[in-house]
């Protein structure tokens, strides 16, 4: 019988596309993450503000009322949260989008869709396994 996975990190995944958001929360959870899933910046700071443990925000780009931009850049202007590692995902990045990103100091980009391999290879330099820091 295995033993259950020693739970990671706080994660906040924002996108407006519900069935992605919660596809990539499944992925997540399955890694032993804690994932909390908000459709609007909105529903994203109230998560904030009530999980201060959140260690990384996954959010989309484009949405309806307010865009992935936004929530960044109220994360920057907000002391304690200035630091707060981001990963951005869109299908549609342009030129002016990677250097505010930049600029705003996006830890990633994804292109849609999400290549589950390469996002779980940064999640785990970002936030080593337990068992990866026992030598065998």
């Amino acid at each position: 019988m295995n033993a259950p996975a020693l739970q990671r990190q706080q994660l906040l995944l924002v996108d407006d596309e519900e069935d992605a958001l919660l596809e990539l929360a499944e992925l997540l959870e399955g890694e032993g993450f804690t994932c909390f899933t908000a459709t609007s910046v909105k529903l994203a700071l109230l998560h904030l503000t009530h999980h201060p443990d959140i260690a990384l925000v996954i959010t989309d780009l484009r949405m309806p009322e307010e865009s992935g931009m936004s929530l960044i850049k109220r994360l920057r202007e907000h002391t304690a949260r200035q630091h707060l590692p981001v990963i951005v995902t869109s299908g549609h990045a342009d030129m002016e989008d990677v250097s505010d990103m930049l600029r705003l100091q996006v830890l990633d980009l994804f292109r849609k869709p999400i290549y589950h391999v390469r996002l779980l290879e940064t999640l785990n330099n970002l936030f080593p396994q337990p068992r990866d820091l026992v030598s065998s």
